[in-house]
């Protein structure tokens, strides 16, 4: 067997414990990164904002169910392609996780770096006095683009660092993060609508050379923007229309499910469900916390309002509506108008700042394992496969990921071909690895009968039916709901269907890209007397 991999064994080290990966996934979730940036997109919806949140978070939990039974059965590196290329068979293994776990993430690149720049850089410059750099950053394509290429440095040099050194980073962003957080809940919930308005007024005028009225003016351009989206309530009906936006920022509890070849104890499924179980219950109660103390001070037609007129500016809806407010409206920049006393509020602003540090890695980590996997199988050239003996960084699987998602951040930045537009193409694509990985979930007992009765979670069953296989049905069914509402989108809610030409023609341009590279390499080693079907029936050693 060891003939048919690159080597006998990966060569990757086991240096994360479970609490590292908790960390990791409550950070894949993130709220403040993810969570704001999208709530603050979703101001045009029916359905009340909470209620949506929780009943997401509910289909989720079966997703954390099926990813912990797959880990805790094949804990290796590569994750959803592992399990699909020896389930499912090798091409729909490869296509369906190189799209959703390679391609596609050169497309989240700029908006990380979006993130990057309303979260970090703009509040940041702001608070120090630099207002004409904070505008040009929050303001200009240029900007956005400069963003993205100095959030790919420090993306690049953490993931280079290795695991172990990602895990501290982690885990100082987690506790500064958290606290920054709890100084912001605080604010919010000690404060009061009539300070607020007067701190935003003071505040946008003194750091962004806005003119007076800025509440005011915010809520003309939102109400016009069709600012509507509730707080809670909502119609069953509306609530499920919210989910398929709301999961562009809860969907990935399972988004370090690649990395447990190096996780120590993976193959313990109670612990695996707990550490993604908990990030994913945490993120959820914290986000009702957060908007509740928005709500409460802020005013939650009025946040809506700012979401609403920002981006309906940004997306070029109303080219000449610019917001009163030149900035993201950021909530910890908002709360931190609560208070006239810069040094408070540059340390609320820069501890909330780690909320994107302790993330940014998550952009590639994950992505480089399914790459160095794929190589590892021979299904591309032996140098991808490579690790530092130092870090266990496999370097060129990195590489496969920076450089072209520069490109895409270009396109993206100066939206050239409409590529502004396919935001939620990003969560798409990576539902559809989902939904493999879930089929494969559901038939694992039937079709690797010997491997599901060796494992851990062949002693959990619900009316005689194996667990994995009832959560997998579940979670698969809401995937199937996701991808109807997205591609078809009968409400005209989410814009990357098929009435989206550059959406489609962009995910299918990357599915026949993956195509043509395993069919590509395929014949390759066959010409090269290496069969790969054997190769991708056996189970690599780490």
């Amino acid at each position: 067997m060891s003939d048919l991999f690159v080597r006998k064994a990966t060569g990757l080290v086991r240096s994360w414990s479970v609490f590292d990966a908790f960390v990791y996934a409550f950070f894949s979730i993130n709220l403040i990164t993810l969570g704001l940036y999208s709530f603050s997109q979703m101001y045009y919806f029916e359905g009340g904002m909470v209620n949506a949140l929780i009943v997401s978070a509910i289909f989720i939990f079966f997703e954390v169910i099926v990813y912990a039974a797959l880990i805790s059965v094949m804990p290796r590196s590569g994750g959803d392609y592992v399990w699909q290329s020896r389930i499912l068979g090798g091409a729909v293994g490869f296509i369906l996780a190189v799209t959703g776990w390679w391609f596609i993430l050169w497309l989240w690149v700029p908006l990380y770096g979006d993130m990057f720049r309303h979260i970090v850089l703009v509040p940041i410059l702001a608070v120090l006095g630099a207002k004409d750099t904070a505008l040009w950053f929050a303001g200009t394509q240029t900007g956005a683009f400069t963003a993205t290429m100095i959030a790919l440095v420090f993306i690049g040099i953490f993931i280079t660092l290795g695991m172990k050194t990602y895990a501290r980073i982690q885990k100082v962003s987690f506790y500064g993060g958290m606290l920054g957080l709890l100084i912001v809940i605080a604010l919010l919930l000690t404060g009061s609508p009539e300070a607020f308005k007067a701190g935003l007024e003071a505040n946008a005028t003194s750091m962004f050379g806005a003119a007076p009225g800025v509440y005011d003016k915010t809520v003309e351009l939102g109400t016009a923007a069709g600012a509507i989206t509730p707080f809670s309530g909502g119609s069953l009906t509306a609530i499920f229309l919210v989910i398929p936006y709301m999961v562009f920022f809860n969907l990935w509890p399972n988004w370090g499910a690649t990395l447990y070849g190096e996780v120590r104890g993976a193959t313990d499924f109670k612990r695996n469900i707990s550490g993604m179980g908990w990030a994913l219950g945490a993120t959820t109660l914290l986000g009702i916390v957060l908007l509740f103390a928005i709500k409460k001070t802020i005013g939650w037609e009025f946040y809506v309002q700012a979401g609403g007129a920002w981006w309906n500016y940004a997306w070029g809806f109303a080219p000449d509506a610019t917001p009163a407010l030149p900035v993201w409206p950021y909530p910890a920049l908002l709360a931190a108008f609560l208070t006239t006393n810069r040094l408070v509020q540059f340390v609320v602003v820069a501890l909330m700042s780690l909320w994107w540090f302790g993330w940014s890695g998550t952009v590639f980590l994950s992505s480089t394992r399914v790459i160095f996997a794929a190589a590892f199988d021979r299904l591309l050239p032996e140098k991808v496969a490579e690790v530092d003996e130092r870090t266990g960084t496999p370097i060129w699987a990195l590489v496969l990921m920076i450089v072209p998602s520069i490109l895409v951040a270009y396109l993206y930045a100066f939206n050239i071909w409409s590529f502004a537009s396919l935001t939620l193409c990003s969560t798409l694509v990576i539902a559809v690895t989902f939904l493999g990985t879930t089929i494969s979930a559901i038939i694992l007992p039937y079709t690797k009968p010997e491997l599901y009765k060796a494992s851990p979670i062949a002693q959990y069953n619900i009316a005689g039916i194996p667990l994995i296989t009832v959560a997998g049905v579940i979670f698969g069914g809401f995937l199937v709901f996701l991808l109807y509402q997205w591609l078809i989108d009968p409400n005209a809610l989410y814009g990357i269907g098929l009435k989206n030409t550059s959406s489609i023609i962009y995910m299918l341009a990357n599915y026949v890209l993956a195509a043509l590279i395993y069919f590509g390499f395929k014949a390759f080693r066959k010409s090269k007397g290496i069969d790969l079907n054997k190769v991708q029936a056996e189970i690599p050693v780490e």
